[in-house]
């Protein structure tokens, strides 16, 4: 039930990451660019499971999201407030689709398969 409400909320982020960006008419075009930039992140797991697994878990919190669109909103930067959209809706997908957190044991150990 847990990993289900989880996903639930990934869809109303990526659904509310997406309403925005279009009611802020920013470019679909950088949206489908930058929508798997975070997943670069991954690219820690070619050092170790532990480098891995907290660059993921950086790339993938919402607190940073927060923050990008906090201060796209606090400097009037249209860029930044669309980055941190973007960012949103990746992490939101993600959780949708049941994608979580990373263990530093293994990729596929996540949040959402310990809930």
């Amino acid at each position: 039930m847990n990993k289900v409400l989880l996903q639930i909320e990934g869809v109303a982020v990526l659904t509310l990451s997406i309403y925005f960006y279009g009611y802020c008419n920013y470019s679909w075009a950088l949206f489908f660019t930058l929508l798997f930039a975070p997943d670069i992140s991954m690219l820690g797991y070619l050092a170790n499971n532990k480098v891995g697994a907290m660059l993921y878990n950086l790339f993938h919190t919402y607190i940073i999201t927060v923050i990008v669109i906090f201060c796209g909103l606090l400097l009037s930067s249209p860029t930044v407030l669309a980055i941190g959209l973007i960012w949103s809706a990746h992490i939101g997908m993600d959780r949708m689709l049941g994608y979580g957190l990373k263990y530093p044991t293994a990729f596929k150990e996540t949040h959402l398969n310990r809930v």
